[in-house]
């Protein structure tokens, strides 16, 4: 199955694992710059790029992603999805780009992943089993697997371009980005997960944990890149719930299953999905989508 690969004349792209990022100069009535992001059909797994694409994936990423920047109305990166509003070169080919394009303000990167958990999961299980705590924040005694934290906790992380990000401390985060910024991140990153995540468990959905990313624009912190999609959160069924174990998602999980039962060493070119895989894995994206969202995919 081919990988969606999108095409702008004139215009190389920065290809991060799943997005297509281009800049534009002079964009708009200001003429500032811009970053038109493309979420395409790729899919990782294990720091790896798989060779088998999973179809409408980068279409349900972004438009997730519109709903929630509309929904949680806080200042953000996005001046249009529209594909007609956007300064393509003339002639090019829209069909590849809509559904799943943002256009956006293009800012000075935060460089941290402000990772907030609601739940035991992933690597803050393994931390705790470990020690205790999630990123030097202590924990209760006797939690289990995907046990609901007494409070959504706050832990960052440095981003990586390539290979697994760090977790760190808040202090750390601190000497990174400065006390001020650090705690505005902290504040905004709690309030942003707080509210999607009342809403979505309010349809079935619990969000187990999330991941945002922030930039300066003008002096002020606004959000970017993605928020509360199935790439940059765990979404499990509200009523299949049961800790003790790891949960049923809707997110990419079920790949990396398959993956870890199929016999790759993880450190050679992964294989290609089976079929039936690609499939499964597009219906959860989807279900996720039509579930928070009551909306088709377009």
């Amino acid at each position: 199955m081919l990988v969606l690969e999108t095409n702008l004349s004139g215009k190389t792209p920065k290809r991060g694992k799943v997005r297509d990022i281009y800049t534009f100069d002079n964009c708009g009535e200001s003429g500032s710059e811009a970053v038109l992001l493309v979420s395409t059909d790729r899919i990782s797994a294990f720091d790896w790029v798989l060779p088998t694409g999973i179809p409408d994936k980068g279409k349900v990423l972004n438009q997730t992603a519109e709903f929630w920047f509309d929904f949680l109305d806080v200042p953000n990166h996005v001046i249009t999805t529209d594909v007609h509003k956007m300064p393509f070169p003339e002639g090019t080919d829209l069909t590849q780009f809509e559904g799943r394009s943002t256009l956006g303000k293009k800012c000075k990167v935060v460089p941290i992943e402000c990772v907030v958990r609601g739940y035991l999961s992933g690597s803050s299980w393994k931390e705790y089993q470990h020690n205790g705590a999630v990123c030097g924040i202590k924990l209760p005694a006797g939690l289990k697997e995907s046990d609901k934290l007494p409070e959504p906790i706050f832990t960052p992380a440095t981003k990586a371009e390539t290979g697994h990000d760090e977790n760190i401390s808040f202090e750390e985060m601190v000497k990174i980005v400065g006390q001020e910024t650090a705690e505005t991140l902290r504040k905004k990153s709690l309030d942003i997960f707080k509210r999607g995540s009342e809403y979505a468990l309010s349809k079935g959905i619990i969000i187990a944990d999330n991941k945002l990313e922030f930039g300066f624009l003008d002096g002020e912190l606004i959000l970017i890149d993605e928020v509360l999609t199935p790439d940059s959160s765990r979404f499990w069924s509200a009523q299949e719930y049961e800790p003790g174990k790891g949960q049923p998602s809707f997110d990419k999980q079920f790949v990396r299953d398959w993956l870890l039962q199929s016999g790759w060493d993880k450190n050679s070119e992964p294989p290609e999905l089976p079929v039936d895989v690609v499939e499964k894995t597009r219906q959860k994206y989807i279900k996720a989508f039509e579930i928070l969202t009551g909306k088709n995919i377009v």
